[in-house]
């Protein structure tokens, strides 16, 4: 059977179209594009009462954290620095409670930008807070740049060699989270992909795969969610 794909969203109290504006739920459509250009079907996970999130995971035969806005630092030990974003309590919540309930119910877990640092996090890693001269300062501007995929990981195997990506991001892993291994790096030594041994399938990317037509780190999250 098709595998069915959760995908977290954004939640923004005023958001406007057409006459209306209202509190919404959110998600740039690249992201439910890839899953099923990858072969899934997409379904949006609003933030919602954490306590559920095993239940709605149950449901599920993946789940995709999305990107968006920084992680509360206080979530990682540190004090917020001046040019990190305000920030978005309930999507934190949430969102950590889907990655603990996917890695507890050895579910399939991709984690895009925020979502691998979200990763990174629940793992009892830490985030550079300000990157100075980070690829598309500003927002919404995407920048391509080259990552190389370390040998031996999965992501290696997926992403050969050295590949541009698309990025947009000020935030970055520091510390790694306990059992993650680093599988891409930046020139610059960023950390541009995770993956965490002893599941079944887990993956985090720094980059933008919903925004490059390339999906082969998504067929593979989709065919591992189908196996």
């Amino acid at each position: 059977m098709t595998p069915l794909i959760g995908i977290s969203t954004y939640r923004e109290d005023s958001a406007a179209w057409g006459p209306w504006r209202m509190p919404a739920a959110l998600l740039p459509l690249g992201y439910p594009s890839l899953v099923q250009r990858a072969g899934g079907l997409a379904a949006m996970l609003p933030p919602g009462d954490p306590a559920t999130a095993s239940a709605v995971v149950a449901r599920l035969d993946g789940v995709v954290i999305a990107g968006g806005p920084d992680i509360e630092p206080w979530r990682y030990g540190a004090e917020p620095h001046p040019r990190t974003g305000p920030p978005a309590r309930q999507r934190d919540a949430w969102e950590l409670a889907l990655i603990a309930a996917a890695l507890a119910a050895d579910k399939p877990l991709l984690g895009i930008c925020r979502g691998m640092q979200l990763l990174n996090v629940a793992l009892g890693g830490t985030l550079v807070q300000h990157m100075e001269g980070h690829v598309g300062e500003g927002a919404g501007q995407f920048g391509a740049h080259p990552v190389t995929a370390l040998p031996g990981t999965r992501y290696a195997g997926l992403v050969p060699g050295r590949f541009g990506v698309p990025s947009q991001h000020h935030q970055s892993v520091d510390r790694i989270g306990e059992g993650l291994t680093v599988s891409a790096v930046a020139a610059d030594g960023t950390v541009e992909a995770v993956e965490l041994a002893g599941h079944r399938w887990v993956v985090g990317v720094q980059w933008h795969p919903e925004m490059a037509d390339d999906t082969r780190v998504m067929a593979d999250f989709v065919r591992a969610a189908a196996g």
